[in-house]
């Protein structure tokens, strides 16, 4: 399901805009005095990085092989809502949101990983799940160069993957990539060049 601007926030627990509305108090109860203007500025910061970056950190979480991106964009949010206070400015609110989508997926797909290894192998007969049938969808959407490509991709390891997503997708400098993965610049080129020729040889095997 597709998530809103209005999603995310409301799933936060923030209490400040609802105290400037007067709203959220029990009957009788005394309205409070003052309005935490920090908590404010809080959410308002957290919108306008939903309009600028939600859906790039949705791609980007597609990209990286996140079986389901929204809700690991959503946690993401939330992460950077508790951290708000302790970012410099938006641009460390941007770079820290790309790390967090990052660490999240990986850690999602080697628990998924795990969860693999320990579940028998589906019978075939099985009627396909909703989501299985909506990536078969998606999939079917995409022109063939493009999915060779794209089933290449989550084929690599995951840093290989990472940085290709991170350079080639979303375009950032190999500092920036470095930030995000929590690596150096000289393993950035290091997975990139990896990466490339991999990619490569899939697409060249199937001429």
């Amino acid at each position: 399901m597709k998530r809103t601007r209005q999603d995310v926030i409301s799933s936060l627990p923030s209490t400040a805009t609802r105290r400037a509305l007067g709203e959220g108090d029990a009957p009788g109860a005394a309205q409070a005095p003052l309005v935490d203007l920090a908590e404010l500025e809080r959410e308002a910061g957290l919108s306008r990085l939903f309009d600028l970056h939600y859906a790039s950190m949705l791609r980007l979480a597609t990209l990286l092989g996140a079986d389901d991106p929204e809700n690991i964009v959503a946690e993401a949010y939330y992460q950077i809502y508790r951290k708000w206070r302790k970012l410099r400015d938006s641009s460390s609110a941007e770079a820290y949101l790309r790390s967090v989508v990052c660490n999240l997926t990986r850690m999602r797909i080697r628990h998924l990983q795990v969860v693999r290894k320990h579940v028998e192998t589906p019978d075939a007969s099985v009627v396909p799940t909703e989501a299985s049938a909506a990536s078969a969808e998606a999939s079917a959407l995409l022109r063939d160069d493009q999915r060779v490509l794209v089933a290449a991709l989550r084929k690599l390891p995951t840093r290989q993957r990472e940085a290709l997503v991170l350079r080639h997708w979303l375009g950032l400098k190999e500092s920036e990539i470095a930030e995000a993965m929590g690596i150096s610049c000289g393993s950035v080129k290091t997975h990139t060049a990896r990466g490339i020729a991999a990619l490569t040889q899939a697409m060249e095997a199937r001429r």
